[in-house]
């Protein structure tokens, strides 16, 4: 096909075609093939110098987080004892951790975004030195294979593929140990719920645990049903979007002569078919979110509810004071989030998983470039002939 005309597939065709491309399992092995290379050699020290602050910060969120917990049950339980002198001495208290929590939080985003910095230069000169090297970036249209605007896929896909992972992995540390501390604390605080139910009493112990368990997996599941196919959009998306820029950037340097063999697409068609892919697929991504987010919403708006009808049984029996419901309701929403890090990062581990498989594509292609023949090499550079 010629570059400038563009055959849209609809979105059916879009999601169930067979792909060119090498699997996915390849292209990420080929992706962390090079860009681990940020942590080894001479220089790796300031990227684990970086991990283990990141580190660090995340256990002391942790820390300032725990006593922000059992702050709200102290302060709770001073309102429903109308004990004035015990609430400014709870107000006092929270002001170091409120100033702590923040200076971490502060900590914490220059710290990703130094590392994510850093990667990225790295990533980012390692690319542009393995496509201009020997001439790769010339004799690279000799190769079959997904590697179209290689610029694009090194400015923007290497720069979304070294800043997500980051992100997502310190939320996963961040969420893990939260699941796991505050776990203890529904367990201890919620304690077994006694239910008569026709005559026969069940007690059902570390219900509050039970029921996050279960309110998280029905969330994950709703979202791997709705957004199975959204890496696919995004893909797509990234592909139209680099077909436009391609075919602009063609369109001022060399003419609509470059851009195809029939003479009857002109510029403004060749341009319009393009921006209307974009559009189309962006249409289709839009509606990808819309149902992404009425689940990840509806979640953060019924969970801190949630919480509290489930302690309400136990405080109206007095087993669970004002403060324990607070407590436990808290406690409830931090590891329902923390159960809740892939449904909520679903979204950003497409669209990981989109750009480094764009970049692996480029590099699987600028790997077959060295076992070129004489022959397909003097045809790709004719400076050679």
């Amino acid at each position: 096909m010629a570059p400038g005309i563009i055959a849209w597939p609809t979105e059916f065709d879009m999601l169930t075609k067979p792909r060119l491309a090498p699997d996915e399992r390849r292209l990420l092995a080929r992706f962390w093939q090079s860009a681990s290379g940020f942590w080894k050699g001479p220089s790796a020290w300031r990227a684990w110098l970086l991990v283990v602050l990141l580190l660090a910060t995340v256990l002391l969120q942790l820390l300032t987080q725990y006593g922000l917990n059992f702050w709200n049950r102290d302060f709770f339980d001073a309102i429903g004892r109308r004990d004035s002198a015990e609430l400014w001495r709870q107000a006092m208290r929270f002001l170091p951790l409120a100033a702590a929590s923040l200076a971490l939080m502060v900590f914490s985003v220059w710290g990703r975004m130094t590392m994510q910095r850093s990667w990225r230069a790295w990533l980012s000169a390692h690319l542009y030195g393995y496509w201009l090297g020997n001439d790769r970036y010339v004799r690279l249209k000799a190769v079959v294979g997904d590697y179209d605007t290689p610029e694009y896929r090194i400015a923007e896909d290497a720069k979304i593929a070294t800043d997500r992972p980051i992100d997502l992995v310190v939320g996963l540390v961040t969420s893990l140990l939260n699941a796991v501390t505050f776990i203890g604390i529904l367990w201890t605080v919620g304690g077994g719920l006694v239910v008569d139910v026709s005559g026969v009493v069940l007690k059902i112990p570390g219900y509050l645990v039970i029921a996050v368990i279960v309110y998280s997996a029905l969330l994950a599941s709703a979202i791997l049903l709705i957004a199975r196919h959204v890496t696919r959009v995004i893909e797509e998306n990234k592909r139209m979007e680099a077909e436009l820029r391609s075919i602009g950037t063609h369109l001022r340097e060399s003419g609509e002569g470059l851009l195809a063999t029939d003479d009857t697409k002109d510029a403004p068609h060749v341009i319009g078919s393009a921006l209307k892919a974009v559009i189309s697929i962006w249409r289709i991504y839009m509606w990808q979110l819309m149902r992404m987010t009425v689940v990840t919403y509806s979640s953060v708006l019924i969970t801190p509810v949630i919480g509290l009808l489930l302690c309400t049984p136990k405080y109206l029996a007095n087993e669970m004071t004002l403060g324990e419901v607070v407590q436990a309701a808290a406690a409830f929403v931090v590891v329902q989030s923390a159960f809740n890090w892939f449904t909520d990062n679903y979204a950003g581990l497409a669209e990981w998983a989109s750009s480094a498989n764009r970049v692996a594509s480029l590099l699987l292609a600028l790997d077959q470039v060295d076992h070129l023949d004489p022959a397909q090499n003097s045809a790709a550079n004719p400076a050679m002939n």
